[in-house]
């Protein structure tokens, strides 16, 4: 690279205070967060990975130099942005898998919902007691998600992997519009951003030391 193409000193040093900036935000997001699913805190991890992955880039540009950050995420594993620059409307697109690791509590906490629920008979009760499937329906119908991830051990559930996508729109879809296939017009291309935990995040930690930079929402 020619002298004249090569980002100046200061260009790289308002990288830097770039940074400085954005480390401020997340910290200050994370400590105002009101749950797993803030989005300030997502947009607040969205800002710093960007302003980390240009410095990086500028840093080495000017003085052939690298840090030591790993920003997941960053590295192409989502196509070009091509949905609107000023987004009307945005869908949360989430998936969590359990495991279900002690059938007996999942079907005792099922039966003691069912046996509670004034208008459930004494049949229904008994069957989710006995039936997982029913002992799920039973759950899923009574708690909202994200109080069954935060309990899920209560449930005799195991988590496992978990994404959000955040996907911008020009406009709200109309009622009732996409609810036959709710997942069928997921769009990689309109992600504006995408939040994973996973086990293997903690793998890597203790096979290469602590990284710099967790999961877009693992807890770090």
């Amino acid at each position: 690279m020619s002298d004249a193409a090569q980002p100046t000193a200061a260009e790289v040093r308002a990288a830097a205070e770039a940074v400085k900036a954005a480390l401020d935000r997340h910290l200050a997001a994370v400590e105002r967060r009101t749950g797993d699913d803030d989005t300030a805190v997502y947009e607040a991890f969205n800002a710093l990975a960007t302003a980390a992955e240009a410095y990086d880039e500028l840093l080495y540009d000017r003085y052939d130099e690298v840090t030591p950050f790993e920003i997941p995420g960053a590295d192409g594993n989502l196509p070009p942005y091509t949905g609107p620059d000023e987004p009307h409307a945005l869908s949360l697109l989430i998936r969590r898998d359990y495991a279900v690791a002690e059938p007996q509590r999942l079907l005792a906490q099922a039966r003691r919902v069912a046996e509670l629920d004034s208008e459930a008979d004494t049949g229904a009760a008994a069957k989710a007691g006995v039936s997982p499937l029913a002992a799920l329906g039973v759950l899923f119908g009574e708690y909202e998600p994200d109080e069954i991830a935060s309990r899920h051990k209560e449930f005799g559930l195991e988590e496992g992997d978990s994404t959000l996508w955040v996907t911008a729109a020009e406009e709200l879809p109309e009622p009732g519009e996409w609810l036959g296939a709710p997942f069928d017009h997921a769009d990689p291309e309109r992600i504006v951003c995408r939040f994973d935990v996973s086990s293997v995040f903690d793998e890597e930690e203790d096979e290469d030391g602590p990284v710099d930079a967790a999961a877009p929402g693992a807890d770090a």
